[in-house]
């Protein structure tokens, strides 16, 4: 039985959906039986039902709910939804004060929910970046950074951080130094290519003062000619941390410009249909301070996305001292949080509990062993947790270190009596079926990303198509009941485009064609949906809460360009929302619906990338 339905028997009784369905030319019949509400043109009033604030009809609403229902028309009141069901049934709803939207027959989903990606970080950077996310050629590549040295002014860089893949280029490969140099003789120009390397042209060299006497930082290899100069490339040797150290000495935004850069980065996201995200934390992403963006913003109420946020640790050696202190400063999971129409709110702790327990994602090298002795550092710190009730992820790409970890984590959930206690392992390309039926066992869930859609050919070369064909091996953890999330990693690897994720998890591709999983392995579009949405709700506790189009749930919603559970498979990856919705407002609005939305705040600094190529960005 639908809400409609429900409401109607509540008021009326067992008649009422009969009366509902009385044609105009009947209404004199039912007036002699008595049942004047029947007849009136404003049933809702008339029948003191309650009153939508928006109607979205005539379309293709994917409920995503336990029966998986697809309908025609929802309506929403108070940022909830009120009802879903067909055209009639949403009319009694509606009132002279009621939005209706038409939507001619397009298809809308749940707001899409990104589990893992860092968009508070990416969000004070967005207008600082010139973005390569599904430029299909390195030409188009290189006259990118061409125009935008042009009007970027002295004293800061082009970069190119993230996002992209030389597998998407028509020439695959990579750019070279000199091509660099060529397309920005005069501007430093920083191109971060994944988790391994960097490549800086000649200006940026001079700017950061890397010459033939500048020595290798820890962990980090500067690549020399035959002379000992530097070429302009910087390797991740093991780790990445000569990247975020590198990119880090870049100049900032005005904390002015950093408001309106999260602002443009959640329009951006609003545009893909992304409603609601979660932010792993990051390398130099310090707490509280760089906090402050988002939280102004949520005290203004301009947030047009929900955000829960992992706390990180920053300071190898200090996680303990720093998670001490934060876990008196504020509390996960509150439900005045949850409940506030744009939540941001702490969600937990990790992605980085402790810098000896994290390994690193860098497929052009070799797998990296966890330090030696780290785990009783570790149970220290996921003991704290259990006592203060902190739900936790961790970083951990390969089976090795998840076994070391989960031992950890069985000790402290036993030993703790925390059985219930949430945590979360990231990414687990290579987790092992003994590893995965133990997460199962504990309790956790697992929060995936495309970054194989990016990686997967390195990947390949590495350890072999066999191995590449179960990474990471997603349909085996919904056959044991693992709660999964599905997300982006973005903005520093993967691109922030949560349709890739989904195509990539459709058609167990990379992004430059290569095939990964076989089609048994392969998600349905349903399933793969239902993990950028409710499924990725369960990472910040909201489960019951969104994720599906159904009564009482956010009525957060996404109205596509094109349908998704139709279109080719090639083309999953260039859709996007004409029409999204958090909280029953519009903030986004494209097309024939760009009248129902807010009017894009203009960029600044006026010579912002964002400014120049804004959403012209191609999406495949």
């Amino acid at each position: 039985m639908n809400l409609s339905n429900r409401y109607a028997r509540s008021m009326l009784g067992e008649h009422a959906n009969f009366l509902t369905r009385i044609p105009h030319r009947l209404c004199a019949l039912a007036l002699v039986a008595g049942l004047v509400g029947a007849c009136h043109h404003s049933p809702s009033t008339a029948r003191n039902e309650p009153v939508a604030d928006l109607i979205l009809h005539n379309g293709k609403v994917v409920t995503l709910d336990a029966e998986n229902r697809i309908v025609s028309a929802v309506a929403i009141r108070d940022g909830n939804i009120l009802a879903v069901g067909d055209d009639a049934d949403i009319q009694r709803y509606r009132a002279s004060a009621t939005r209706v939207v038409d939507l001619s027959g397009r298809t809308v989903i749940p707001g899409l929910n990104d589990s893992h990606t860092h968009v508070i970080r990416g969000g004070l950077n967005y207008n600082l970046e010139l973005r390569w996310d599904g430029v299909p050629s390195l030409a188009e590549a290189l006259d990118r950074v061409r125009r935008q040295a042009e009007r970027t002014p002295a004293g800061q860089w082009v970069r190119v951080v993230g996002g992209w893949s030389e597998f998407q280029f028509a020439e695959r490969r990579l750019p070279t130094i000199a091509e660099l140099n060529e397309a920005a003789p005069d501007t430093p120009v920083f191109v971060l290519y994944l988790y391994g390397k960097a490549l800086l042209n000649k200006e940026a060299l001079r700017v950061l003062g890397i010459t033939k006497d500048t020595p290798n930082p820890s962990g980090g290899l500067i690549e020399r000619d035959a002379r000992g100069e530097p070429t302009g490339l910087l390797l991740a040797k093991p780790d990445a941390l000569i990247l975020y150290s590198t990119l880090g000495r870049l100049p900032k935004l005005s904390p002015e410009d950093q408001v309106n850069s999260t602002r443009q980065f959640m329009r951006e996201l609003n545009r893909l249909g992304v409603t609601s995200t979660i932010d792993a934390g990051g390398g130099g992403q310090n707490f509280p301070g760089d906090y402050a963006v988002g939280t102004e913003l949520a005290r203004r109420g301009e947030l047009t996305l929900r955000i829960a946020y992992y706390l990180f640790a920053q300071k190898r050696g200090q996680e303990l001292e720093d998670y001490q202190q934060w876990t008196t400063m504020t509390a996960p999971g509150k439900n005045g949080d949850l409940l506030r129409p744009n939540g941001y709110q702490v969600g937990g702790a990790g992605e980085n509990v402790l810098w000896e327990a994290a390994d690193f994602e860098n497929f052009l090298e070799p797998r990296p062993e966890l330090q030696e002795g780290m785990e009783p550092k570790l149970e220290e710190i996921l003991s704290l947790f259990a006592e203060k009730g902190w739900p936790f992820r961790i970083h951990a790409t390969y089976d090795e270190s998840i076994s070391r970890i989960l031992d950890v984590v069985e000790r402290v959930k036993t030993d703790k009596g925390q059985q219930g206690l949430r945590f979360i392992i990231d990414h687990a390309e290579t987790i092992s079926e003994r590893n995965l039926e133990r997460v199962a066992r504990l309790g956790g869930g697992i929060a995936v990303q495309d970054r194989m859609a990016f990686q997967g050919e390195h990947f390949i070369t590495r350890y072999g198509q066999e191995a590449a064909s179960r990474a990471p091996p997603v349909k085996r953890m919904l056959e044991l009941g693992i709660p999964v999330g599905l997300g982006t990693d973005a903005t520093r690897v993967s691109s922030y485009n949560l349709w890739l994720s989904l195509y990539w998890l459709v058609s167990g591709k990379t992004l430059g064609g290569a095939t990964l999983n076989q089609p048994d392995a392969r998600l349905d579009r349903v399933t793969a949906l239902r993990l950028a949405t409710v499924g990725s709700a369960w990472f910040s506790g909201e489960e019951k809460l969104k994720g599906t189009l159904e009564p009482g749930r956010y009525a957060d919603l996404a109205v596509l360009s094109a349908d998704y559970l139709s279109v080719p498979e090639e083309d999953i990856k260039s859709l996007e929302s004409v029409l999204t919705v958090v909280g029953g407002q519009v903030v986004f609005a494209a097309g024939d619906f760009a009248s129902l939305g807010p009017a894009p705040t203009p960029v600044e600094p006026a010579w912002s990338p964002v400014a120049l190529f804004g959403e012209s960005v191609p999406s495949r």
